[in-house]
């Protein structure tokens, strides 16, 4: 028999029958609507938080007897090969290959799923309704693989490590928190308070939070939206202009309202030069 962490004899011949409707893929993160107001450079700036679970909360657990283990010898045909190897064959169509050593084993079910027991004691279980392989390892993680080649890894600290085809990656960790690593570079962190933090490649920082939504720039300028409409820019050069909900400028502390981009007054010319003269 070949037997399993906990020292019992695995459940290899029975199908998963409940967990193959329910293994889907998971929610992109950039399929949700924008939060922020502020003009995002990139898709960073994207609500997240709708990984969903993609396998179901409890997998068939190993150690118990199959039905086909407990059936008569009589209702299956049992052939040694001349390896060493045995084939075992059942009324409903499954086969079950045992390596001359037994530490390998391979389940062909009726239902075409498959499962393998691997020498190095990983389970391998592929689901052919939904095209879908499921690894787990003896250390406890556990792997699922989709047909439309999005993954996710599930590690025994309760961290989820989901993989979409689009090379973005996030991580969903047991405190509830989560972060997104998209393909151009940006990183996306939602945290347990409601804060959303996205750095940008640029350099360019945003904060989301139910309270106001803040720009952090390279270059020292701050740029904060509230709800109500308001906005406030602090500049590095200690200048502060802020906005009403209308957009009208209500402060400015710059020399003579200017804004410090914008180009210098130009010289008179023509009729007004010359009565200035």
């Amino acid at each position: 028999p070949v037997l399993g962490r906990r020292g019992v004899e695995l459940a290899v011949d029975q199908p998963r029958k409940h967990s193959i409707p329910e293994v889907v893929p998971a929610v992109h993160p950039a399929s949700s609507p924008a939060r922020s107001p502020l003009t995002a450079p990139t898709a960073g700036a994207r609500e997240h938080g709708q990984v969903q679970q993609a396998v179901p909360a409890s997998l068939p657990a190993p150690g118990t007897l199959s039905d086909h283990e407990s059936k008569p010898a009589a209702e299956k045909i049992e052939n040694v090969l001349p390896d060493g190897s045995r084939q075992i064959l059942f009324p409903d169509g499954t086969r079950k290959d045992v390596s001359a050593d037994g530490r390998s084993v391979v389940v062909s079910f009726f239902n075409g799923d498959v499962k393998q027991i691997c020498p190095d004691q990983r389970v391998v279980y592929f689901y052919s309704a939904t095209r879908t392989t499921h690894t787990t390892y003896p250390s406890g993680v556990e792997v699922i693989e989709f047909e439309n080649e999005q993954s996710e890894t599930h590690y025994p600290d309760g961290t989820k490590e989901v993989r979409f085809t689009d090379n973005t990656v996030t991580y969903l960790f047991p405190n509830g928190s989560e972060r997104t690593l998209l393909p151009d570079g940006t990183v996306h962190q939602a945290h347990l308070n409601g804060e959303h933090v996205i750095e940008f490649p640029s350099g360019q920082r945003e904060v989301h939070t139910d309270e106001y939504k803040r720009r952090e720039c390279p270059d020292g300028t701050v740029k904060t939206v509230y709800p109500d409409g308001r906005q406030e820019t602090r500049y590095a050069s200690g200048r502060v202009r802020v906005k009403d909900g209308s957009g009208a400028v209500v402060l400015d502390t710059g020399q003579g309202g200017r804004h410090q981009d914008a180009p210098p007054p130009q010289p008179a010319t023509g009729a007004v030069a010359a009565t200035s003269s």
